[in-house]
């Protein structure tokens, strides 16, 4: 007997979350990182904390994890989960075609697919989504006013466009004012995003950084500390520096070549299967100049083709001594496979003139040919992946400051290259690519100033490398000049007598700073942060000053400005006097050991120079 009521039991769209997660789990995908984010997300919202951040390495899984998100929050009740992506029909065919393969229900849409009026917004359940650009939030609005108010709205790239470019003139720029209008007061903010400065700084949305929520990388993860170690020497990887000046084409032509040697030697000694690979051209943020890039790359592949052309020989002997020098013994083999298939090469211009070629941007992301050249400038620096990513041959002229979180969204290399990391090329100028690990030192000094319940985040900027754009910070609430960061507590009382024997050895102060390490903890005293120190001493160990403990009880308490529970203060600790500038004339780091009567302590840390600390205070301070 046909019974409605007893079909509809058994096609309710539960359990969404949980099939995601055992549709992971069969693909050999790694999914306890991505429940721990879900959890606290779920929490966050349980709370009633209407707006944070999750924050994630660039390229660790992050789409991933809002799939499941989004299906947690979908068996939750909420009938309006809202994606929104940066103005790039790249990235937006991209996600939602993750989305859309994932069997999420409903199958996630493009809000234009859901402007006419034909479709009926009603109680059903949505998952929409949208670029961040005035036009399509504006139609987005209109078409779902009245409908889900306690919606759900996951900024993907959340640092791009969102954040308040008018803070400091009391006024809203225009896709902040939209997306605010878009939450509405009962919705639900989650900003995504691999670099929180922006939103930290700006207060985006009114998040706080005590409520953020880490998404930590899958273990094949492969990011800043491999591709931007310390010491440069120590990279797993190939690492070609080009002249700080000119461009001679033979640069790119040689990078090229290296990359087809490459291509030629996992194929024919180490891949099962033929793969194909990409090479990723960043030159410029120039439409012209991508074209002179294709036009080079065109050239190239003729010549290697062409037996009559005149550069022919040449350049294949190029090939052959390249393969000679970094895998000996197969040359033949390599240079043979490249003359066989240097045909099979597609290049493809990525910029806002072509984004229309859904097409040609797909066979970019997930390579079509064995030699795939991607030419492209803002379009593929930041949310796009490209998978099976070879080589990088990046050489942007920046005449200004390097902006830290454009730069980190720009290291397209990160993700999963484990399995052909050390064959892996990245060609740049030296001087800009000390310059860009730079901003990974500082983004990294800056997470690891955040690890305690009580303090913020502390952003650094210095000569060459501006934390976020000027315009985003809120000056009204951010302290500048603190010029001093601290880590977590540690019980000083129970170390003290080998702390003080360390100190008062005649040892050089980086090899006390690393062996009260040792002593004390990563979580006390960052290695990174000691990595840091020690790349970077212009007065040899004069560079260096390690203070003798001191204790807090002096200082008056003050609810709001001084806890001497947790050793924070809103003023700080280190001033001019505390530097003692006698006795450590030529220091520029300088550390402290500071304790309460309680005997917990914190390590401070201050630079002496041109560097700026940016804090956004909390909420209550």
């Amino acid at each position: 007997m046909f019974n409605l009521s007893e079909l509809k039991k058994e096609t309710g769209n539960n359990n969404r979350y949980e099939r995601r997660l055992v549709e992971l789990v069969s693909g050999s995908r790694e999914v306890t990182h991505i429940k721990s984010v879900v959890s606290g997300a779920i929490a966050n919202i349980n709370e009633s904390r209407k707006s944070f951040v999750i924050y994630g390495e660039p390229q660790s899984g992050k789409t991933e994890m809002m799939i499941a998100l989004t299906a947690k929050l979908l068996d939750e009740g909420t009938h309006i989960v809202i994606v929104l992506l940066n103005d790039s029909v790249q990235l937006l065919g991209q996600n939602l075609e993750r989305f859309q393969r994932s069997g999420l229900s409903p199958t996630p849409k493009k809000f234009s697919e859901i402007l006419s009026p034909d479709v009926t917004i009603g109680n059903f359940q949505w998952v929409i989504f949208c670029k961040k650009n005035t036009k399509d939030l504006r139609k987005l609005i209109d078409k779902i006013k009245g409908h889900s108010p306690k919606r759900v709205v996951i900024d993907d790239e959340a640092d791009y466009a969102t954040p308040n470019s008018k803070i400091n003139r009391k006024e809203k720029s225009k896709i902040n004012d939209l997306t605010c209008e878009l939450i509405g007061k009962e919705g639900t903010y989650i900003g995504v995003t691999a670099t929180p400065a922006r939103l930290d700084l700006n207060r985006t949305h009114d998040t706080l950084n005590e409520h953020w929520i880490d998404f930590p990388p899958h273990s094949n993860y492969t990011g800043q500390d491999i591709f931007f170690p310390i010491q440069t020497e120590t990279a797993q990887y190939r690492l070609t520096f080009l002249p700080d000046h000119g461009d001679d084409p033979k640069y790119l032509r040689e990078a090229i070549f290296r990359f087809a040697v490459t291509v030629g030697y996992l194929n024919t000694q180490v891949n099962g299967k033929e793969k194909n690979y990409s090479i990723l051209v960043h030159t410029s943020g120039k439409k012209a100049d991508h074209s002179v890039d294709r036009s080079a790359a065109i050239k190239t592949f003729e010549a290697l083709r062409d037996e009559n052309n005149k550069y022919h020989e040449n350049y294949i002997k190029q090939i052959w001594e390249i393969a000679n020098k970094h895998y000996p013994g197969c040359a033949e083999a390599i240079t043979r496979y490249v003359m066989s298939n240097c045909a099979r090469n597609n290049i493809v211009v990525m910029n806002s003139d072509k984004e229309a070629n859904a097409a040609d941007n797909r066979t970019a992301t997930e390579p079509a040919a064995p030699f795939t050249i991607i030419i492209g400038g803002n379009i593929v620096s930041r949310g796009v992946t490209f998978n099976n990513l070879l080589s990088m041959f990046f050489t942007r002229d920046v005449k200004q400051k390097l902006q830290q979180d454009t730069y980190i969204q720009r290291a397209r290399m990160f993700g999963s290259r484990g399995d052909y990391l050390k064959h892996f090329d990245l060609t740049i100028p030296k001087t800009l690519y000390l310059d860009w690990q730079k901003c990974f030192i500082f983004h990294r000094l800056s997470l690891e100033s955040r690890k305690q319940n009580m303090q913020s985040p502390v952003w650094l900027d210095g000569e060459r490398i501006a934390a976020v754009s000027a315009s985003s910070i809120d000056k009204a609430t951010v302290i500048i000049d603190r010029g001093e960061m601290s880590f977590e507590i540690f019980n000083y009382y129970n170390n003290k007598t080998v702390i003080d024997d360390l100190l008062k050895k005649s040892v050089p102060p980086l090899q006390q700073l690393k062996a009260i390490a040792e002593l004390i903890g990563n979580a006390a005293l960052p290695n990174y942060l000691l990595s840091y120190i020690e790349s970077f001493c212009p007065s040899g160990d004069g560079s260096i000053a390690v203070h003798a403990a001191r204790s807090i009880d002096g200082y008056e308490e003050k609810a709001g400005e001084m806890n001497k529970a947790t050793i924070t203060r809103v003023k700080g600790f280190i001033g001019v006097p505390q530097l003692e500038a006698a006795r450590f004339p030529d220091a520029i780091h300088h550390l402290f050991i500071l304790h309460n009567a309680q005997g917990d302590a914190r390590i401070f840390y201050k630079y002496e120079g041109n560097i700026r600390f940016l804090k956004t205070p909390k909420k209550n301070a």
